[in-house]
């Protein structure tokens, strides 16, 4: 058989390697779409069952109609950068959140008094509002949706989770997997007041926080108008939390967009990555990959080397001092050997001679008892002789 020629992935022509190949991206968006769209053309042909009020298939939101695409990121080294595992955003030119009918949950520190009345006030976007349908308090929630069944029910009640970058990070065991392995992450918001001096920002002592009045902390939440450029900024958004190992996926698109729309999304989230959550950036990716819910992955771009520094890599690799131990055990281990085996000569010519001595000396031994036998019966056979001579009495 001839050799495939068959290309995964095309590097640019000119200018580093470490760039998208945006054709490459472009080619890998529309064939997937593609196989997603006749997928879902299968499974509305062959699905027989309708509901009580009828076949709702023709949904344009729909989870048929509608289905997540991720881009799968691989690095060369792990994540163990603290402030880059925190859950991030990355601005999107296409919107993942579109539909009129979106259903908003907003999770924010305590009090949730305060985030409610920014949202009832005169100056929040009515149209805005009218799409929050839930403020929940932290505490709330983890007294309210403890169990399993019950975070399951809210992940179902709304379409994005918005969560207070104060408690992002406590949001995960909170939350659970239910949330962290969709596509419902809770994208993180700034509500609170920024305190700045002289154009810079004033960090606030966290123990001042605590002691704080309620009234205080009401005032600590930023302007309306603030509040609701915030939100919208991150409806625009791709939520992002890196996990401590080689891999993470972060949502591009869906099935309705164009492949034009999706290599775009793809394009400002590798920039994204790169430059403010992968370590090295363009040095430590591995691989790009984008994929469907229930599709493989198809790759966009792929490293012809496995390291992330040059420095790192010898030509000429030399005799590591493993190699040298290892050669000094095998050696003291074949000395130790040759001992052993003159050992067992010396011990085994010791017991010949040994074996030879103690047979000579038992020889000896018969003879000495055979040669005392002898003079033994010799001596019995001669006494009745001189015993049997008796004294005649005299009759005179």
């Amino acid at each position: 058989m001839g050799s495939s020629t068959t290309q995964l992935t095309s590097k640019v022509a000119s200018g580093s390697p470490y760039q998208l190949d945006k054709p490459q991206a472009l080619k890998a968006s529309s064939a997937l779409l593609k196989h997603i769209k006749s997928s879902q053309d299968e499974k509305e042909k062959s699905a027989t069952k309708k509901t009580l009020i009828g076949d709702d298939s023709d949904d344009e939101d729909s989870a048929i109609k509608n289905e997540a695409i991720w881009l799968v990121l691989t690095t060369k080294q792990h994540v163990v950068d603290k402030n880059r595992l925190k859950p991030g955003k990355i601005a999107l030119p296409h919107s993942l959140n579109t539909s009129p009918s979106l259903s908003i949950c907003v999770i924010t520190a305590d009090p949730q008094r305060g985030v409610k009345d920014i949202i009832a006030d005169s100056s929040f976007p009515q149209t805005l509002s009218g799409r929050i349908e839930k403020v929940i308090g932290f505490s709330k929630l983890k007294a309210r949706y403890q169990s399993f069944e019950s975070r399951r029910q809210l992940f179902s009640e709304h379409d994005v989770f918005l969560a207070d970058d104060r408690i992002a990070m406590r949001l995960v065991q909170t939350l659970g997997k239910i949330f962290y392995k969709s596509s419902k992450r809770p994208i993180p918001i700034r509500i609170a007041e920024i305190e700045k001096v002289d154009g810079k920002r004033v960090k606030k002592d966290p123990k001042k926080n605590n002691n704080a009045k309620e009234e205080d902390k009401k005032a600590s939440f930023a302007a309306p108008l603030i509040v609701a450029k915030e939100i919208e900024r991150a409806l625009n958004c791709a939520p992002v939390q890196l996990a401590a190992s080689t891999t993470a996926s972060v949502r591009v698109g869906s099935s309705k967009f164009t492949p034009e729309q999706l290599s775009d999304n793809i394009a400002a989230v590798v920039n994204g990555l790169t430059e403010k959550f992968v370590v090295k950036g363009w040095r430590n990716i591995k691989a790009l990959h984008i994929k469907g819910a229930n599709t493989m992955a198809l790759p966009i771009w792929l490293a012809s080397e496995l390291w992330v520094e040059d420095s790192n890599v010898l030509e000429a690799a030399p005799e590591t001092e493993a190699i040298k131990d290892s050669k000094k055990r095998k050696s003291t281990g074949d000395g130790k050997l040759l001992e052993e085996n003159k050992t067992k000569k010396t011990k085994s010519a010791d017991d010949v001679e040994e074996a030879a001595s103690v047979a000579a000396r038992k020889e000896k031994l018969q003879k000495l008892k055979a040669q005392a036998l002898e003079d033994g019966d010799t001596s019995k056979a001669a006494a009745p002789k001189t015993a049997g001579k008796k004294k005649r009495k005299s009759t005179s």
